[in-house]
């Protein structure tokens, strides 16, 4: 289970037991907090001894000190203050809360000397906090001794002078990591518990925020014609869903935002069935779904002042005896043919269908989807960065911004006519699946045909949305990765 903070900013430390957290940079400063003892007396010698320098995410733990109120004292260095980037105030927040262990109480002290802190490093601090908090442990029976002796409930009381600020701006770090610890709660579930209909429902309560929330069934997605997507979710004894989730938060007559995420509640490949290694992981290939999901959480939790749509298509690729073959051709929204050559390149297919709904539906000012659609970006980039695909240099430059700013990193990706050649088929308008050689590219090529001249992007996120290297801020493997991302875009460039 995650660790529960109860978490409020003071002017003044009022605590005087449990733990203290310090905050230094490099070079010859005192570490803050002289309050709580002698930094001279207390911290000198120990990081003599431990030849503490103060490197970013470095760390002097000292147990006991001597004359200290505190039963424990913790330096967090911060590197050189030139160098402290705003994703590097989420991950001392998130290292500074892999220190508190057993700790019941905690005090942070933010302001070192040499170190500018308002309320915004403040609440990206808070956010690191939250963010390393989650954890998913809910169905082991019994813990580790570790996990039993930690607390479950701390109460951190950040001393800063931007108190107030701090405290009024609280509610957006609770949103965001709100939002994430949702997405990673969506990728970390089992499938036989998170099917699409169950997956629908967990979109639904978005309700309970301002989200106005509807779902298409089976019925009304043949009836519109998605004839993609419905083609993948004929194999399987669970039923489609598609989920049409809208904040409005900006002007009545302004078009909104447009969210799609790629929503496989699993994924076996279908009639080509994937190897049976590491097929348990494709309880993640909704990653897409549940990025578009937190997102929609978050703007709603914290008021965003934009109009926004998220719509995730939901399905379960199985290879029954209904199940679709390579040969076949479906017909999407769009009335354009599709003939199926690999069943396992499916979630294109529902992404399609999404697109075009979108598109046809809301005429957005553009369009971003999210998938974990190809193995094939993990071999080009691995799972440090997202591949991306767009249709438009400004938004593509607005999404690679917002990459580095959230540390949610992202690397462009070529398009072309040439690559948009390899997908074209003798029997239908176009197949799914030009084979293993560019495989990403394709893949964006096919999604292209179906967004018309709306600025669009296509992030691939199957390197980073699971499985992807752990951080100060995430020790899951669902990493909620997009939700902070994309929440940084809308408030960088939309946002009124």
């Amino acid at each position: 289970m995650s660790v529960q903070y109860t978490i409020r900013f003071a002017q003044f430390a009022t605590v005087s037991s449990g733990l203290a957290i310090g905050l230094k940079v490099s070079g010859d400063h005192a570490v803050a907090g002289a309050e709580f003892a002698d930094p001279a007396q207390v911290l000198g010698r120990a990081g003599e001894v431990a030849g503490f320098s103060a490197k970013s995410m470095s760390v002097l733990d000292v147990l006991a000190p001597h004359q200290s109120p505190f039963d424990r004292l913790v330096v967090l260095g911060l590197g050189k203050p030139a160098d402290i980037s705003a994703y590097d105030w989420l991950r001392a927040g998130g290292k500074a809360s892999s220190m508190i262990k057993r700790a019941e109480t905690v005090t942070i002290f933010l302001d070192a000397p040499g170190l500018e802190v308002d309320a915004t490093k403040a609440v990206d601090f808070a956010t690191g906090l939250l963010l390393r908090a989650y954890s998913f442990d809910s169905f082991k029976t019994k813990k580790a001794d570790d996990e039993d002796k930690s607390a479950k409930a701390v109460e951190i009381t950040i001393v800063t002078a931007h108190h107030e600020a701090a405290a009024a701006g609280f509610g957006f770090a609770e949103a965001v990591a709100g939002g994430v610890n949702l997405a990673r709660e969506l990728v970390n579930l089992p499938p036989n518990v998170l099917g699409p209909i169950e997956f629908a429902e967990r979109a639904s309560a978005l309700q309970a925020l301002g989200v106005e929330v509807e779902i298409l069934t089976e019925t009304e997605m043949r009836a519109l014609g998605m004839g993609a997507l419905l083609g993948v979710a004929q194999g399987s004894a669970r039923p489609p869903r598609m989920a049409i989730m809208q904040w409005k938060g900006g002007k009545t007559d302004e078009a909104p935002l447009a969210f799609i995420g790629k929503g496989v509640v699993f994924d076996t490949g279908g009639i080509s069935i994937k190897p049976a290694a590491n097929m348990e992981d494709m309880k993640g290939d909704m990653g897409g779904a549940a990025a578009v999901t937190g997102l929609m959480h978050t703007l709603a939790a914290r008021k965003a002042k934009v109009n926004a749509v998220g719509i995730i298509g939901l399905v379960e690729n199985m290879p029954d005896g209904n199940a679709q073959r390579p040969g076949d051709i479906v017909t999407s929204m769009s009335g354009q043919t599709i003939e199926i050559i690999n069943t396992d390149a499916e979630g294109r297919l529902v992404l399609a269908d999404a697109l075009w709904y979108a598109k046809e539906r809301f005429k957005p000012r553009f369009m971003i989807n999210l998938a974990t659609l190809t193995g094939a970006i993990l071999v080009a980039l691995g799972n440090l960065h997202a591949g991306l695909f767009s249709n438009d240099d400004e938004l593509a430059a607005s999404l690679l911004a917002a990459g580095e700013t959230s540390g949610e990193k992202l690397w462009r990706m070529p398009l072309g006519k040439d690559y948009d050649k390899i997908i074209d088929s003798r029997f239908a308008d176009m197949k799914n699946s030009g084979g293993r050689y560019a495989g990403s590219i394709t893949a964006a090529q096919f999604l292209k045909r179906f967004v018309g001249d709306t600025p669009w992007a296509h992030l691939d996120v199957a390197g980073t949305a699971m499985g992807s290297p752990a951080s100060e801020i995430n020790q899951s493997w669902g990493s909620g990765y997009g939700v902070r991302l994309l929440d940084q875009l809308v408030r960088d460039r939309y946002e009124a």
